[in-house]
């Protein structure tokens, strides 16, 4: 337990950095994200969001899933947007419950204000399914901002897929393809 003790006492975190055993500053803060997944968690997150988030990252990328790239700690909203704005590309997983969570919402719309390439992959859900309901949880400007970033991104070319007779490996190489692909076009885009 001491050793311990002492590991953590030299190691001590100072604005986002970590002071080594003399003093050597080490850096701690996490690369910028390459393509940020949105997501439903309780859906997706042991399923195409993290199989995705494995494979983009076998491949030198920095993606952003929220279990995988946040620590105990972070501010929520704070990292996400972060990685939101600072992210070249979005994959938005739709799932049959996704609209049901304002932070996938939010995520979204953030997504489509910010201008990013969003490549939207329906799991076990048509597009014609997704609407976001006025149940009261959100307010009119949020709600419009939802329905509008939903609309959007229904009506952009996705993949669809449905886990009851779907190769979960292709559509890994299908959605990881996409990706590549917008990452070579907002490059080409810069000034």
């Amino acid at each position: 337990m001491q050793r311990l003790s002492t590991t953590i006492a030299k190691n001590v975190i100072h604005h986002g950095h970590v002071l080594g055993p003399n003093s050597q500053i080490i850096q701690t803060r996490r690369p910028p994200c390459d393509v940020f997944i949105n997501h439903r968690g309780a859906e997706t997150k042991r399923s195409i969001a993290g199989l995705l988030h494995s494979f983009l990252s076998l491949l030198g990328l920095h993606p952003f899933l929220d279990s995988r790239s946040m620590m105990p700690g972070d501010k929520l909203f704070d990292e996400i947007d972060a990685a939101i704005y600072g992210c070249k590309v979005g994959v938005a997983v739709f799932s049959p419950h996704y609209c049901e969570s304002r932070f996938c919402l939010h995520e979204l719309a953030l997504l489509m204000e910010t201008k990013k390439r969003v490549i939207p992959i329906f799991c076990d859900v048509k597009p014609s399914q997704l609407q976001v309901m006025d149940d009261l949880k959100h307010s009119a400007n949020h709600l419009e901002r939802y329905r509008h970033a939903l609309e959007e991104a229904k009506n952009t070319d996705g993949l669809s897929f449905y886990s009851s007779n779907g190769d979960w490996s292709k559509l890994v190489r299908d959605a990881s393809d996409a990706v590549i692909h917008s990452l070579l076009e907002a490059e080409d885009e810069k000034p």
